[in-house]
């Protein structure tokens, strides 16, 4: 069978790894499936992308789609079913977590839910046997018009999982993305991420690779291409402590390329900064989310204090790392106050950069559901588009207008921190595309 990923780009042509389809796509090859991609710009036409897609030879058309990408979704499939009859099957945060919307919609015939590899060989073994596959034939797999499939465990063992096809990564000058588990254990309840483990029940869902299988993917991508930088996907890479000593270890022996992490300020002491950047860490992303201690602990789950967070930014720089902090306002119960608190934590971290983002409830989310029980959400909000500049939320204690005051205000702030940095040397240019190029769009949800 001949596949076709589609990968749908956001905000930023370059800042999607396309992973879902890179791990399927190298799960399948053995089996004498062929895979192929195209990535869609995110200012490329519906028309455009629809006929770059019939020009390309496929059996099958498959895309891995998060919250953000779905409306888009939607216009391109429906438009390419009106052109071209084409098996269409999705998977991915969004179709695993509002499955009966995503199946609903026009030009999508199946959806895969959660981990994808075992049941996507599956699929197209059965597509290729029979021309299509039905109902409680394969597991994870929901057919359109039929019941739920029933949910086979994860992959016990990742290590087991060939490394991804890189092909279809659309990397560039040796900058290579990296991931060494899945699973969060952490109840954020603004994250998707966390799902998949409720999902799964009983079965273990968070997993890690072992440290000799990791070192020889990357290995491999050194022996045969250029390995210039290295991007850890992992939602937190700084949890198992006893597991990145020894990486470390390893890896400063073995590789020492330059590297960037995402971490979570709880997750991390003195002794372990001071390994990651002997180890050849450069860049560590946290999530600090707010400056709010309230919010953060009742409404967000995330129980970790101010002065931790301080102390985990200055640690980071004082062992010359750089930091980028990321911000979410607007959230349920959020006041003018709280976001205030969030300006004011801000600069006492004084991060190397930042992102700022609106909050946006994400289908499979506590907070959703939250939002559903409390009519925070327009009836109409599946079929609204899903960004982080502007509220959904029918707020009780913000306003839209209070919304866009304060992003514009984190907007200046970050000009502000640019012309500091770099002084006559940042363009006008730079400083009216400073707020549409800080979004970090590989996000969960």
């Amino acid at each position: 069978m001949n596949v076709l990923f589609v990968e749908l780009e956001m905000e930023r042509n370059w800042s999607v790894a396309s992973i879902g389809p890179a791990f399927l796509s190298s799960y399948v090859r053995p089996h004498g499936h062929a895979c192929d991609i195209v990535h869609i710009p995110f200012d490329m036409s519906i028309n455009d992308a629809v006929s770059i897609i019939c020009s390309k030879k496929m059996d099958v058309l498959g895309l891995s789609l998060t919250t953000r990408q779905w409306q888009r979704a939607v216009r391109l499939l429906k438009q390419l079913r009106a052109t071209k009859q084409i098996p269409t099957i999705v998977g991915g945060l969004h179709p695993t977590f509002s499955p009966e919307e995503t199946l609903s919609a026009e030009g999508i015939d199946y959806v895969c839910l959660g981990e994808g590899e075992e049941s996507f060989l599956a699929f197209l073994n059965q597509m290729q046997q029979n021309g299509s596959v039905s109902i409680d034939e394969v597991e994870n797999i929901w057919v359109q018009g039929g019941k739920r499939p029933k949910v086979r465990p994860p992959v016990p063992d990742l290590d087991t999982i060939p490394f991804m096809d890189r092909a279809l990564l659309n990397e560039r000058y040796g900058v290579v993305n990296m991931t060494t588990q899945r699973g969060c254990p952490f109840p954020c309840t603004y994250c998707a991420a966390r799902m998949y483990n409720e999902m799964y029940g009983s079965a273990k869902y968070g997993r890690r690779r072992s440290l000799q299988n990791v070192l020889d993917e990357l290995h491999h991508i050194k022996n045969t291409g250029l390995l210039s930088y290295v991007i850890f996907l992992d939602d937190t890479f700084t949890i198992n402590h006893r597991w990145i000593r020894k990486f470390l270890t390893q890896y400063k022996e073995q590789l020492s390329i330059p590297f960037g992490i995402h971490a979570r300020a709880e997750t991390i002491n003195q002794r372990m900064l001071v390994q990651l950047a002997e180890s050849g860490c450069k860049h560590i992303t946290f999530g600090v989310e707010s400056g709010s201690q309230r919010l953060r602990y009742e409404v967000m789950h995330r129980k970790v204090s101010n002065q931790r967070l301080i102390d985990a930014f200055q640690w980071t720089k004082d062992l010359g790392m750089l930091e980028t902090a990321n911000y979410i306002i607007g959230f349920p119960t959020e006041t003018r106050e709280d976001i205030e608190e969030t300006i004011a934590l801000h600069h006492e971290i004084d991060p190397d950069d930042f992102g700022y983002f609106v909050f946006y409830p994400y289908p499979g989310t506590p907070m959703y559901q939250y939002c559903i029980k409390n009519d925070l959400l327009p009836k109409n909000h599946l079929s609204l588009e899903a960004n982080h500049r502007k509220s959904i939320l029918l707020h009780d204690t913000l306003t839209d207008q209070d919304i866009e005051e304060y992003y514009q205000k984190f907007t200046q702030i970050r000009t502000e921190s640019y012309m500091k940095k770099f002084g006559g040397h940042f363009s006008q240019e730079g400083k009216e595309t400073v707020e549409k190029n800080h979004q970090k769009t590989a996000q969960t949800g």
